[in-house]
């Protein structure tokens, strides 16, 4: 690294007990919670007292191979060049996109200047120099990663995947945690809304939060009214926050659920406009309603249980039932049981009757047979379930 005005100096790194911890990764798929992360280690590694000058800034985003590999070889030279006037610096390698599985992370070429990085980051770092670098999608199969995943501080970031039961909770804990820093409370309806409509993305979350929270700050007339302003309820979640694509599936769901065919397929047309395919929206939104709906039927009827007035009294309801009444309920990955969808479900079941739901899984197993068979248009068989389901 050469600085204006002077010489580049170029030394190699000392192997030293402990100097690779010098290095710090951040990385994971969740690309808003890693930026946000390593903009804090950033600042809390940078040299207080070099200025400017304390930092070698390394954009990682990328375009193809090499300039993968120049980057990579900027950030071997930037750690085996000496600090400007002596003093720490931090080598930051940032926004990484070459790390997954993909075209230019597979080049052998990258793999080869990688092999090189990661020498000298496991070899031990010079006692004047700190490196950070961050990333999203990165490849864990590869060597790169397990080595670094062993150096030093090393935090990963991963986003919650909605394709597996029990994500709600994952969300409702992370958006607990996000307005509890601004003195922020959630009703339990409201946090389980929020969950649905804001999705697992971390940066979408935190946006929803500060939204409501410049919301009721507004609405704030009199100090005697703060407390109160500062819970946030279902009807303050439906107004602001607004619906992604994991929420609109939410919201069809509730739609079968109440039997409402023309929200339904309104719902359906919105999501066909944003790209989502049939077959997600049949195994994302109607087969787990139609599915929790027959369990909390099957499960009313077989022990005499009335359906509750709200989705979170079920829960309560269900463990007072011995397990052998409960063994056929879908279960979340812990093994526990997802009460509040099943809850959601209850409410609803006077809707149906028990043959209706039993004629309606039978439906959606026709319809998926029809999407990868048939060259009907998918929309079609999607709009003429949902008339069968709900008519």
């Amino acid at each position: 690294m050469q600085y204006p005005g002077s010489v580049a100096t170029q030394r190699k790194p000392k192997s030293q007990a402990g100097a690779n911890t010098r290095f710090v990764g951040v990385v994971g798929s969740d690309e808003g919670a890693v930026k946000k992360r390593a903009h804090e280690l950033a600042a809390e590694l940078a040299p207080k007292d070099a200025g400017d000058f304390g930092v070698d800034l390394l954009d990682g985003a990328v375009e193809n191979t090499d300039q993968a590999v120049t980057r990579i070889h900027e950030t071997v030279q930037a750690i085996q060049t000496l600090p400007f006037f002596g003093s720490e610096k931090l080598v930051w390698l940032k926004d990484v996109n070459f790390l997954g599985d993909s075209a230019v992370g597979r080049s052998a070429q990258v793999q080869t200047a990688l092999e090189q990085l990661k020498e000298i980051l496991s070899d031990g770092l010079p006692s004047d120099v700190t490196v950070l670098l961050s990333a999203t999608e990165v490849d864990k199969r590869r060597s790169f990663y397990k080595a670094i995943s062993k150096l030093g501080r090393f935090e990963q970031f991963d986003r919650i995947d909605t394709s597996k039961s029990g994500w709600e909770e994952a969300v409702e804990g992370m958006a607990q945690h996000m307005a509890g820093q601004r003195a922020l409370r959630f009703q339990p309806d409201a946090l389980e809304a929020f969950a649905r409509l804001a999705g697992a993305d971390s940066r979408q979350v935190e946006n929803e939060i500060e939204k409501i929270d410049l919301f009721l700050s507004s609405d704030v007339a009199e100090s005697s009214q703060l407390q109160q302003s500062r819970e946030i309820s279902l009807e303050v979640v439906r107004r602001l926050v607004a619906k992604t694509a994991t929420g609109v599936i939410w919201e069809l769901g509730n739609a079968i659920a109440r039997r409402n065919l023309s929200e339904a397929l309104d719902l359906l047309q919105q999501l066909l406009f944003q790209g989502e395919t049939a077959m997600g929206i049949l195994f994302a939104a109607i087969i787990p309603t139609m599915r929790n709906l027959l369990a909390a039927k099957e499960l009313c009827d077989s022990n005499g249980l009335r359906p509750p007035q709200a989705p979170f009294q079920f829960g309560t309801m269900i463990n007072r039932l011995p397990e052998s009444s409960v063994s056929f309920l879908p279960r979340k990955k812990d093994g526990s049981i997802n009460t509040y969808a099943l809850g959601l479900a209850a409410c609803e079941i006077h809707r149906f009757s028990i043959e209706e739901l039993r004629q309606g899984l039978k439906d959606c197993l026709a319809a998926n047979i029809r999407l990868v068979t048939t060259q009907l248009e998918p929309k079609l068989i999607l709009s003429d379930l949902l008339v069968k389901l709900l008519a």
